[in-house]
């Protein structure tokens, strides 16, 4: 690397480039292939690359990280240098890819852990939260993990204490995300269609779109999560007291044929029929299945009846 004229402007060889972007050889040129990166200046027979050049592969690298591709990325940088700028698109990617949640994550050792859940020290239990996501590994500490959320945590704790064990409590949990997933595509889904499709016409949407867009994410973000809390709410009630009148021998109020009644189904089950029909016909499509299998089965049960009759008069 050396320094131009005057000093103000850092030159690079593709492997200084490379070394100073944490990016290989072999990437930059197959960006500059593709157009991401703007074209070095030759001098003689080398390139020389600047810091805007860097500035572009730090820029690539913070968007593939967020979780774009090399053509949504090109189709941004082209925004950017036709001059439309992409403050607002960037901000809008941050508010986007920032917190969703005000809990702060923390850290744990693996004697901590074991005292959590008293003193029993479970391997397997322990790959299977790292799995789930429920602890992460702490590069070069074998004995300490970051629990990206405590409440989780502690309500594993509690769990246990109350003599879950934790093969069962992992396994309600994948159970719960794939419904809470559900919920949060449906969610997505809605909010698209009535609130932000407006604002993606445009690929990528105008500096002034975005800027909305970003918003618009701060204020309805905490709205998903208000509605859950109010919903389960009311579940959990509804369920709770169903469960102790049947325990407790009480007669169960009796349920309007209009009304309807939540039933939980295994997260794949939901995922199979929304690859089916899309996740706005999930319940008609389970509510139309359940009927036609009761009138199957009143079917099968009537055909079977008549028979049985048939066989008791030929005998008499």
């Amino acid at each position: 690397m050396t320094g131009a004229a005057g000093g103000d402007t850092a030159e690079y060889r593709i492997e200084d480039l490379a070394h100073a972007s944490g990016a290989t050889v072999r990437t930059i040129r197959a960006y500059q292939d593709r157009g991401l990166l703007p074209t070095p200046e030759r001098r003689g027979r080398a390139n020389v690359y600047r810091e805007t050049h860097l500035a572009r592969l730090r820029q690539i690298a913070d968007l593939l990280d967020r979780g774009y591709t090399l053509a949504s990325i090109k189709e941004l940088l082209e925004a950017w240098d036709a001059g439309r700028g992409l403050g607002g698109v960037l901000g809008l990617v941050a508010e986007v890819h920032g917190p969703w949640t005000d809990e702060e994550a923390a850290r744990i050792t693996r004697e901590e852990l074991d005292a959590k859940f008293g003193g029993s020290q479970d391997d397997g239990a322990i790959a299977e939260a790292v799995e789930l996501g429920v602890l992460e590994c702490v590069s070069g500490r074998d004995d300490e993990f970051l629990v990206p959320s405590p409440q989780e945590l502690a309500v594993a704790v509690e769990l246990h204490a109350a003599g879950v064990p934790l093969r069962a409590i992992s396994g309600h949990l994948r159970e719960l995300r794939g419904q809470v997933e559900h919920i949060a595509s449906r969610f997505l889904e809605f909010t698209t269609e009535h609130v932000f499709a407006r604002y993606l016409g445009h690929r990528p949407p105008t500096d002034s779109d975005a800027t909305e867009a970003a918003s618009l994410v701060r204020r309805l973000r905490p709205l998903a999560q208000q509605t859950v809390d109010a919903e389960l709410a009311r579940a959990m009630r509804m369920f709770a007291t169903r469960h102790l009148h049947h325990h407790l021998g009480a007669e169960e109020s009796v349920v309007d044929e209009g009304a309807t009644r939540p039933v939980l189904l295994p997260a794949r089950t939901i995922q199979a029929v929304q690859k089916l029909v899309g996740a706005e016909g999930v319940a008609a499509f389970v509510t139309a299945a359940a009927e036609r299998e009761v009138q199957a089965r009143t079917l099968d049960a009537l055909a079977s009846s008549h028979s049985e009759r048939n066989k008791v008069d030929e005998s008499t």
